[in-house]
This record gives structure tokens, sequence and C-alpha cells, in this order.
């Protein structure tokens, strides 16, 4: 007997957790539930053509999730729910999975969304459910690697974890393609960075403190920037035990510099008023500009993931780099985001079925256990590679 999903949302992410699910997650039944009943449907027929023979049963449903009374007989008999949707449902998401008395996972972005959701751990712990909220790339699998590389340290000190979506040639007036969500791309670009320096926790504006970053072929030299939401809760789970804690986004050289201009100009605004008194919504045609602008079908893409930890082990200096680099797949469609998105965050469900996370509520970094999760993370198709340098040897920040 297998285990019972349902992902809610069809789109690319929820496509592609649905796919690792069905072949590495011992799915008995997944449900993929969305909106847009058609959208469900379609995904269906796509993992059917990607997936022939599988044992899993699929099903589709129709689900908005803003409707309580249309998510509740979707989740009935699931062991585990997934949340493929913007961050802002997950708060309820997480109460109606509980209690249906399944566990839930999400891909997060939103710290403050975070927060509401671990205060639900007595609640989960009582109906013996798990709830681990950002298990996506960053925030997810980023601060995976940075707890593996904590926990391998007899005195970590500093964690710089650098990341980013990006075409695999740069492309159009940002060197930018739309990967994923144009609503989470906004939340990482607003706010601020909750970061560790000096070992006190700070609060960093997004978009700032640029810096250059080398990385092997295809990538060479890029820049990267504080973006928000990417340390998630590492800043407060790792306070007295590390001095620094950073998180920074990836990007093509020049990015940056047109993103904080439209920035200042007040394009990521919800509403202004004109001069003559109408009201605009700036960020509601950012989107559609975005959206039908920076597409860029056939243009394929990479994720490039690296984690720094440094401190001591054994008495001598060493820094533990961890690397992925990830490309758009041709056999199976998913792009390197959906894979590096989805992958990850379907692992986490299916330990979560296989009670590997203890019932509660708990952060990523430590409801998962990082060994374990990077040791079967190679059969979810996603490869990191570790270099460990020791004494005065040079390692990538």
């Amino acid at each position: 007997m297998g285990f019972r999903y349902v992902i809610l949302g069809a789109g690319r992410q929820g496509v592609s957790m649905a796919y690792d699910l069905a072949r590495a997650g011992e799915a008995e039944r997944i449900t993929l539930a969305d909106a847009d009943l058609n959208i469900a449907r379609r995904a269906l027929m796509r993992l059917a053509t990607l997936l022939p023979g599988t044992r899993c049963e699929f099903a589709a449903a129709r689900c908005d999730v803003r409707s309580a009374a249309e998510v509740e007989p979707v989740l009935a008999g699931a062991h585990v729910v997934v949340s493929a949707v913007p961050y802002r449902f997950n708060e309820q998401l997480t109460d109606a999975a509980i209690a249906a008395g399944a566990s839930f996972c999400d891909l997060g972005g939103n710290t403050g969304v975070v927060m509401s959701q671990l205060a639900r751990h007595q609640w989960a712990l009582a109906r013996g459910v798990s709830v681990v909220p950002d298990c996506g790339l960053a925030p997810g699998l980023g601060n995976i690697l940075a707890a593996d590389g904590i926990l391998a340290l007899d005195r970590p000190r500093h964690v710089h974890v650098r990341c980013g979506g990006l075409p695999q040639r740069p492309v159009g007036p940002l060197g930018y393609k739309l990967v994923f969500n144009f609503e989470g791309l906004i939340n990482e670009y607003s706010g601020a960075g909750e970061f560790l320096r000096g070992g006190q926790r700070v609060s960093v504006p997004a978009l700032t403190e640029p810096e250059e970053i080398d990385f092997p072929p295809p990538l060479g030299r890029c820049e990267a920037a504080v973006t928000s939401g990417g340390t998630s809760t590492c800043p407060m789970t790792w306070h007295g035990r590390v001095e620094t804690y950073d998180y920074k986004t990836v990007r093509y050289p020049g990015h940056f510099a047109v993103v904080r201009a439209l920035f200042e100009l007040g394009c990521f605004e919800e509403r202004c008023v004109a001069a003559d008194g109408a009201t605009l919504e700036p960020r509601r045609v950012l989107r559609e500009l975005f959206e039908s602008r920076l597409s860029y079908p056939d243009v394929r893409d990479l994720v490039v993931l690296r984690c720094t930890v440094s401190g001591e082990h054994g008495g001598r200096p060493t820094t533990r780099v961890y690397n992925l680099l990830d490309l758009h797949d041709e056999k199976t469609g998913f792009t390197a985001m959906e894979r590096t998105t989805g992958f990850p965050a379907a692992l986490v469900a299916y330990m979560q079925a296989r009670g590997v996370v203890p019932p509660g509520a708990r952060p990523l970094e430590v409801a998962v256990p990082p060994a374990q999760y990077l040791a079967e993370l190679a059969g979810h198709d996603v490869r990191v590679t570790l270099d460990v340098h020791t004494g005065d040897a040079p390692a990538a920040t």
C-alpha cells in the first residue's frame, strides 16, 4: 500500500511535484486540484504521457483554495497535502490539512506567513501530523544545505547562500525570463532580507548590496543582491550558533540596476494617485508586462545554487561549498526551476508520508534530517556537489 497525496495548484510546480511523487514517492494516489478543472485535467494528460505504465492513480479535482467548503472534501483521506499555490493561502490551508488529519508542506516564500503556520505546532502534534513550510528551492533546498554544513562543523561561523533561476543566456531588457509566479518574484524584490551579522539578527533592504560572483560555464561572472524570504526561519534557528547567515539572489550583470530603478519609480506599488486624482495600479501593469514580455518560451532556463559554510572542524579552518547547476530537461519538458523547486518539495512530502518528519509544526531546517535528505536527493534527480576546503585553502564565497 502506498501513500495518498493531494497537490493544491496544478501549474508549473504542482505538475513537477506530482511527477516526482509518482515515480519516487511510493504514491498510491495523487490528486491534482486547481481552481480551473481544465488545467488539472491537462496536467493529468501530461503525467500519463510522462509516466506510462505507472501504478499510481491520478485524479483531477476542482478546488478554489479561497473556499473552505471546496478544500475540505478534496483533502479527505490524504496522507500529505502539498501547496503549490501563492503563499498568502498557506496559513488557512495549514489549518485545513491539520483538521483533515493530513501532514502539510508548501513552497512558502513569506516568513510572516511561515511564523503563523508554526504557531500551529501543538495542534499538529495533537493530530499526529507534521507541518513544514518553505520546502522549495530558496527558501528550501538552500537552507537544508546550510543545515548540513552547520551540523558537520565543530564550530560553524559563516553561512552564505546564493541562488538564481536564469535563462541559459541573457535575454531582453533585464537579461532575465520569468521562471515562476510574478507575485513570488515581486515578493522577493520587496521588503528586506532577514540575516545574522555579527551574531545578531538584522534586516537588510532588498535590492541592495550588489556583489560580483563567478560560476563555471555556461554562467561565468554574475551579480547577486539581497532579496527577501530566502533565509526564512534560519536566522532564528541558528541564532547563537553562527555569526553570519545571509542570502542573495543571482542574476546576470546589470539586472539589479534596472529593477532597482523600477522599484524607486513606484512600479512595485499596488496603487498610487496621479496628479489629476486618478488612481493607478502600477503593479498590475508591471505584472502584465512581465508575463507578456519576459516569458521567452523558446529560451531554456537554468538554476544555480551555492551554499558556503565556514568555521572550524577538528581544530582546523574548514569551508564546505555545496553547488548545484541544473538545466531545462528536454526529455520531460520540465524547466530547471520546476525541477529544483518541485522535486525537493516532493522529497519533503515523501519523508512526511513515511514518518521521517516528526509530528508538529517545525521549520524545514529543524524538521528534516539534512544528511538523510541529501542522501536521498539524487534519487529525485537533483544533484548537489560538495567541496571541502581545510586549512588556508581558498574557497568560493
